[in-house]
This record gives C-alpha cells, sequence and structure tokens, in this order.
C-alpha cells in the first residue's frame, strides 16, 4: 500500500484530532461510554478482573495494573500538573497578587461551597470523608468543552478558567497530601524530604539537569508511595524542581503521553463500574446528592459569589472582555469534575460498592455541566461583533 496513500488515510486524520484541544474531551466521553458498556455485557467479570490482575514486582511496589494505573502513571500526571502549577505562579496567571487575585478567589469559592454543600447532606455519616470530591474541576476536560463554544467563549474567559482549575488542581494536591493519607512510615517519608531537597539544591546551585534528576525523582516516588502518603504527591515534588527553562519542552514531550494514554488508561480502568439493578434508587442518596449537587450548584455559586465579593470589596476586577453571564458559563464549565473527582473518591472510600456510587455521582454531574455549560454559552451570551471591512 503506498506510503501517502497511508499517511493521507490514517496518519494526517490521527495527527489532527491529536492536536485538536477538543479531543481530550471526547476521548474521556468515548472511553467512559466503552468501559461501562464492556464492564456491564457478558465480559464484565473478565475485563473487571484483567483490571484488577495482580503483578507481583515485589512488597513495596504497586501489586495490580489497577494500582500501577492509579500510583504509578498518575503520579506522571500529576507532574505534569505541578509543572503547570510551577509555570503559573513563576510567569503566568498567578505571578502577581493582582493578577492572581480574582482567580485564587473564584477557586477557593468553588472549592468550598461544593465541600459545604457535600457535609450538609453528608457530615457525621459514613460518607462524610467524601467531601473532597467535589471540590475537584477537570482541568483538561473543561478546556476542551471550552474550546468548542469558539468566540462565545472569550479568551480571557479561557485564561482565567486555565488558572482556576490550576488553583484548583493545587487544592486537590493539599488535600490529597493532608487528608486522604491514612498512616505515615516516618522513616520513608524522612527519605523522601531529603530527596526533595537534594533535589532542591541541585537546582539552586546551577548543576546540570538531565538523566540523574529523573533517577532521583524515581527514588522520591518510590519513597513518597511507601510513606503513606500518596505516591502522586511525588510527582507535585518532582515538578517544583525542575528548572525553570526546562518546564516547556519537558511538559511539551509529555502532553501527548498524559492525554493520550495515561488520562484514557485511568479512566478505562476507573469506570468499569458493574451498576447494580437499584442503582437509580442511589441517586437520591445523601451521597450522590452532595456530590451531584455539590459540582453543579456548589461550584458555579462559590466561584460567582466569591467573585463578586472580591469585585465589590474593589480588590479585583473582571477582565476586559468578561461578563458576568460568561462568568456564569464558566461555573459550568468548572463544575466538570471528572478525572479529579474519581480519583479522590477512590482514597476517599474503602469499599468497592461507595466508589461505584461515587464514580457514577461524578460523571452523571460532569455530563449534565458539559450540557448545560455549551446551552448557557449557545443561548444566553453573544460572540463578539466583526469589525467591518473597509
Amino acid at each position: 500500500m503506498p506510503r501517502n496513500y497511508l499517511k493521507r488515510t490514517f496518519l494526517s486524520p490521527l495527527l489532527e484530532f491529536i492536536h485538536d484541544s477538543r479531543a481530550i474531551g471526547i476521548l474521556i466521553i468515548v472511553n467512559t461510554i466503552i468501559s461501562l458498556v464492556v464492564a456491564n455485557s457478558p465480559w464484565g467479570n473478565e475485563y473487571l478482573s484483567l483490571i484488577n490482575q495482580e503483578i507481583h514486582l515485589g512488597h513495596y511496589l504497586p501489586h495490580s495494573v489497577l494500582h500501577w494505573i492509579n500510583d504509578g502513571l498518575m503520579a506522571v500526571f500529576f507532574f505534569m500538573a505541578g509543572m503547570e502549577i510551577k509555570r503559573e505562579l513563576k510567569v503566568g496567571e498567578l505571578a502577581s497578587i493582582k493578577k492572581s487575585i480574582m482567580p485564587v478567589m473564584g477557586a477557593i469559592g468553588g472549592m468550598l461551597v461544593p465541600a459545604l454543600i457535600f457535609l450538609s447532606f453528608n457530615a457525621g455519616t459514613t460518607y462524610g470523608n467524601g467531601w473532597g470530591i467535589p471540590m475537584a474541576t477537570d482541568i483538561a476536560f473543561s478546556l476542551g468543552v471550552a474550546s468548542l463554544l469558539g468566540s462565545r467563549a472569550p479568551v480571557a474567559l479561557k485564561i482565567f478558567l486555565t488558572a482556576l482549575a490550576i488553583i484548583d488542581d493545587l487544592g486537590a494536591i493539599v488535600a490529597i497530601a493532608v487528608f486522604y493519607t491514612t498512616s505515615l512510615k516516618l522513616l520513608y517519608l524522612l527519605g523522601g524530604l531529603l530527596i526533595f531537597g537534594l533535589l532542591i539544591a541541585w537546582n539552586h546551585l546551577k548543576l546540570p539537569f538531565g538523566f540523574w534528576n529523573f533517577l532521583l525523582g524515581g527514588v522520591l516516588w518510590f519513597l513518597i508511595f511507601n510513606s503513606g502518603i500518596h505516591a502522586t504527591i511525588a510527582g507535585v515534588l518532582f515538578a517544583f524542581t525542575i528548572p525553570l527553562k526546562h518546564l516547556s519542552s519537558i511538559e511539551h514531550q509529555l502532553h501527548n503521553y498524559v492525554n493520550f494514554l495515561i488520562i484514557p488508561l485511568f479512566v478505562i480502568a476507573n469506570t468499569a463500574i458493574i451498576i447494580p439493578s437499584g442503582f437509580a434508587g442511589e441517586l437520591g442518596s445523601p451521597l450522590s446528592l452532595g456530590i451531584i449537587l455539590g459540582l453543579l450548584v456548589g461550584k458555579p455559586a462559590g466561584i460567582l459569589l466569591f467573585c463578586w465579593i472580591t469585585v465589590k470589596l474593589k480588590l479585583g476586577e473582571l477582565a476586559k472582555g468578561i461578563r458576568w453571564k460568561h462568568m456564569v458559563g464558566l461555573g459550568l464549565l468548572a463544575a466538570i469534575g471528572f478525572t479529579m473527582s474519581i480519583f479522590i473518591s477512590m482514597l476517599a472510600f474503602k469499599d468497592t460498592e461507595t466508589q461505584d456510587i461515587s464514580k457514577m455521582a461524578v460523571m452523571i454531574a460532569s455530563f449534565i455541566a458539559i450540557a448545560a455549560s455549551y446551552t448557557w454559552f449557545k443561548f444566553f451570551t453573544k460572540p463578539p461583533r466583526q469589525k467591518a471591512v473597509a
């Protein structure tokens, strides 16, 4: 078969899809549907067995396919998130108080109000530990949906959403490290902190960056994994030690692997849920309502309220081209919790049944948020007027 035919028929459309900002959102939706369908098909048990297949590489390493994805590959995802956070703090929208005050306040409201709504349903129950689930925003997914809106979502709004979601990620990372750590092994933790300090010193002394840094990063992951703190935190810590001049290059190299390999694998592995016959009744449970209303009501309300207070106190102002009706749509986009919310569900609860109910609630809320945000921008905002050509 001619090479040009293969390139024109298969390779070019694939590359075009990969470079499309909407691709990650489409891929997440498709993988979720496939995973749910297969899990509830006659091959469901074999599918779940494959995901939970034991891999014995040693007592001190993840011991199943699912654990390698959630503890190993997701550390790379968090490494990417950590680099984005560092870059924004150094040279981006969060580099100064004046530029960062609005997204910071919006993110705080977008984390606090959903957590309070969840706790209003579940405080004092066995589900209370899930307060972190509706706090999260899926940055890749929400930006993918925003890109579908074209000029109806102003560029300034997409920048604001990116900054807000990055702070949101930072909040989720802190919550995972502080509140979702069950037991600490101090020797491993001290060893991890020692390696982290060594990497910081390496950067400070401007020693050549390369192989040895990544080797020490692997050691850092191993020590954090065995310390009792979730292993993905190692990815964030390592990201903070990367010299600023290397961030863009490493992000560029990892971008496609994270978005088109790691996130799809995470979605496939963690949405493999056998839906019980009585699940519809669970949608009215305090757990499901806390997650769904926390995301769909708490996120937009928290972001709007805290941004409005910031403007009224004259601490900040909306960027040029952004109106309050755009902020409503942004709040709905931020309600797409998906990847991070599902990840926190796995940490908040130990039994599979509660995890599955949480995941289904996250998926339902996220898909409603997608439809609601798209509808809002489509019918309640207008694209900017094109200037007449003389």
